[in-house]
């Protein structure tokens, strides 16, 4: 499973609440969704398209244990999401909702906009120009549960009865 698209980036500490605003927690997460780090890019959700990548530094995902923040950044479309480091909560819960993220080490040199093709199972993403970026696989085991659309999907697929 291969990610094709364009990258938004953003700096260090991206937290959950800039991924998914308090202010909206009551709504539904759809709404919760167009305000998805309007704080740091008011234009992000009108950018972002399916299959668009993340690019990010260190602590992304850092805050609370949210679901939302993973889910928030789904609903606008976000393929994959590549950081220096993340928080360990938000890495989890991303791969459980389906949402493939990567450790990076090189991820915020990787300039906005630019066209990336990221490989989670061989731990790339190639720039357009052809320049690469070795990420931090993601095992194949986890690969099969974020293709299923993550962990509660990939669990009804694969009970026995």
């Amino acid at each position: 499973m291969k990610i094709d698209g364009k990258t938004h980036a953003f700096g260090d500490k991206i937290d959950t609440d800039l991924l998914s605003p308090g202010a909206y927690m009551k709504g539904p997460i759809n709404e919760m969704a167009k305000h998805c780090l309007e704080a740091v890019d008011p234009d992000f959700t009108n950018r972002a398209e399916p299959g668009d990548i993340v690019t990010a530094g260190f602590e992304f995902g850092t805050g609370s244990s949210r679901e939302q923040a993973a889910s928030c950044l789904i609903l606008n479309g976000i393929g994959c999401v590549l950081a220096r480091s993340f928080a360990r909560i938000f890495y989890r819960n991303a791969l459980n909702l389906g949402l493939p993220v990567m450790v990076c080490p090189t991820a915020h040199e990787i300039a906005p906009g630019t066209r990336l093709t990221v490989d989670p199972l061989a731990g790339t993403a190639t720039e357009e120009g052809g320049r690469v970026h070795y990420c931090e696989p993601i095992p194949e085991r986890l690969m099969d549960m974020v293709a299923a659309g993550g962990l509660i999907p990939y669990l009804e697929k694969t009970r026995i009865t």
